[in-house]
C-alpha cells in the first residue's frame, strides 16, 4: 500500500481517537464524584421456592467503570496505530476484516451495558453477568460475520441475523426493567430513559452500518467507508454515555 492510501490514512484516525478517548477518560477520573451503585446476590433460606435474600456484595464506582470503556477503545486504536500494529491493521483492511475492533467491543461495549442497565435498576450480580456476557457474544457475531465473508462472494447473512438476535436481549432486559419502575413508582428519572434511548439507537446504527456494508449500499461498497463509519459510531457512542453518566451522576 502506498502511503497516501485510504487503510493507511485511517492510521491518523486512530491515532487521533486514542488521543480522544484517553482524555476523556483521564477527565472523568479526575472529575467525577464518588458516585456507586450496588452489586447484589440473592441467596436460599430454605428450600426452592422460599423468599430469596440478598446482599450487597460490593459497591460499584461509576466514574472509573466509565473511564475504563474509554480507555480500552484509547488502547484498541493505538495498537492498530502503532508501527507493528498499523501493519496487522491494513492487512486485514485489505481482506475486508477488522479482529482489533469486534475484540475491544466485547469488552467495552459490554461494560457500557452493564453501566446502562444498572442506572435502570439491575443490581443482581448474575442478571450482570448474563448481560455482559450475552452483548460479548452478539460482539463476536460480528466478528465472524467478517471472518465468513470473503470479498467477492456471496454475502452469508447467518451471522449477522443470530448476532441480531442475541443482541436485542439485553435491551429487553433493560426495558423491561425501566418499564417495570416507571410503573410501580412513576418516578424514574428523565436523565435514565435518555440514556436508553440515545444509546439504544447508536448500537443500532452499528448494525445498520454492518447492514449497509455487506450491501454494499452506496458508499459502503467500499469497505473502508464502513471502517470509518465504525470508528465515528464508536467515538460517539462512548463519548455520548460517558458525558451523560458524568452530568446526571458524576458532577459535584
Amino acid at each position: 500500500m502506498d502511503t497516501d492510501s485510504p487503510a493507511r490514512r485511517l492510521r491518523v484516525w486512530n491515532v487521533a481517537l486514542a488521543l480522544l478517548h484517553a482524555a476523556q477518560g483521564a477527565l472523568v477520573l479526575v472529575l467525577a464524584n464518588d458516585f456507586a451503585l450496588p452489586v447484589t446476590i440473592g441467596f436460599l433460606q430454605g428450600p426452592p421456592g422460599s423468599e430469596l435474600a440478598s446482599e450487597t456484595l460490593f459497591e460499584l464506582p461509576i466514574g472509573p467503570a466509565v473511564a475504563a470503556f474509554l480507555f480500552l477503545a484509547a488502547l484498541d486504536h493505538a495498537i492498530v496505530a502503532a508501527p507493528g500494529g498499523a501493519a496487522w491493521y491494513e492487512r486485514n483492511l485489505a481482506r475486508e476484516r477488522n479482529p482489533a475492533r469486534w475484540y475491544e467491543y466485547a469488552f467495552s461495549a459490554s461494560l457500557m451495558v452493564v453501566l446502562i442497565a444498572m442506572l435502570t435498576g439491575i443490581a443482581d450480580v448474575a442478571a450482570l453477568i448474563a448481560i455482559f456476557g450475552v452483548n460479548g457474544a452478539m460482539i463476536l457475531f460480528g466478528l465472524a460475520m467478517e471472518e465468513a465473508n470473503e470479498p467477492g462472494r456471496p454475502v452469508t447473512w447467518r451471522p449477522f441475523v443470530y448476532g441480531s438476535i442475541v443482541g436485542a436481549v439485553p435491551w429487553l432486559a433493560i426495558g423491561l426493567q425501566l418499564g417495570y419502575s416507571e410503573a410501580e413508582t412513576g418516578d424514574v428519572p428523565t436523565f435514565v430513559y435518555a440514556i436508553f434511548f440515545s444509546l439504544f439507537v447508536l448500537f443500532f446504527s452499528f448494525a445498520v452500518n454492518m447492514a449497509l456494508q455487506y450491501g454494499r449500499v452506496g458508499p459502503w461498497r467500499s469497505y473502508l467507508f464502513g471502517e470509518r463509519g465504525y470508528l465515528v459510531l464508536s467515538l460517539v457512542a462512548k463519548s455520548a454515555l460517558a458525558w451523560q453518566v458524568f452530568g446526571s451522576t458524576l458532577a459535584d
